[in-house]
């Protein structure tokens, strides 16, 4: 995306997607969080490195899931801020790479701080939830616009769903793939 967002001078809004609702707030390890699922568990997390490894995404080895609503919570308070993609960024290197558990207020503070925003008003933002309610709208147009993985690229009437290369990216916005009749899904 950052080489999209340099050479097209693109605009991103991060969008909230209700992933993992459900985990509680001490995370849950992948093997119970996908039992009863036809998953290969070691095969999907290999094929995840490969795809983040291609295309220069932290991926780090992860044994847990966590729940996400605090995090893009803090997220929109980093928008707000006018530190929303370094915000952004840092939680996922936290959550892929490093596998921390950003439900976890103390983890998300420290992310804060990392970004270059108040530990105290993060820590305030919250124990109020402060941006709880942009979330929840955030979350239902995930829903209207039938959105069910993350990541999930909008442009130009069209989507692509999951890490996709930079050529599929770049079709997606300039709407290349469409015009000359090929598709990018």
């Amino acid at each position: 995306m950052e080489r999209l967002i340099s050479e097209l001078g693109l605009a991103v809004r991060w969008i909230g997607f209700p992933l993992n609702p459900a985990v509680p707030a001490k995370g849950q390890s992948i093997e119970d969080y996908l039992a009863g699922r036809d998953v290969d568990i070691p095969a999907m997390l290999a094929k995840m490195k490969r795809v983040a490894t291609r295309e220069g995404l932290p991926f780090g080895d992860r044994f847990h899931v966590y729940n996400s609503r605090l995090a893009q919570e803090l997220g929109k308070w980093a928008e707000a801020c006018g530190r929303g993609d370094a915000f952004h960024h840092l939680a996922f290197r936290a959550y892929f790479a490093d596998g921390r558990n950003i439900a976890q207020p103390d983890v998300l503070v420290d992310l804060a701080r990392a970004a270059g925003l108040s530990p105290k008003e993060a820590e305030v933002v919250i124990a109020e939830r402060r941006f709880a309610a942009a979330v929840d709208e955030d979350w239902q147009r995930a829903r209207e616009k039938n959105i069910t993985a993350v990541p999930t690229f909008l442009a130009n009437g069209r989507r692509l769903v999951g890490a996709q290369p930079y050529h599929k990216l770049r079709d997606l916005v300039t709407g290349e793939a469409s015009n000359s009749g090929g598709t990018i899904l």
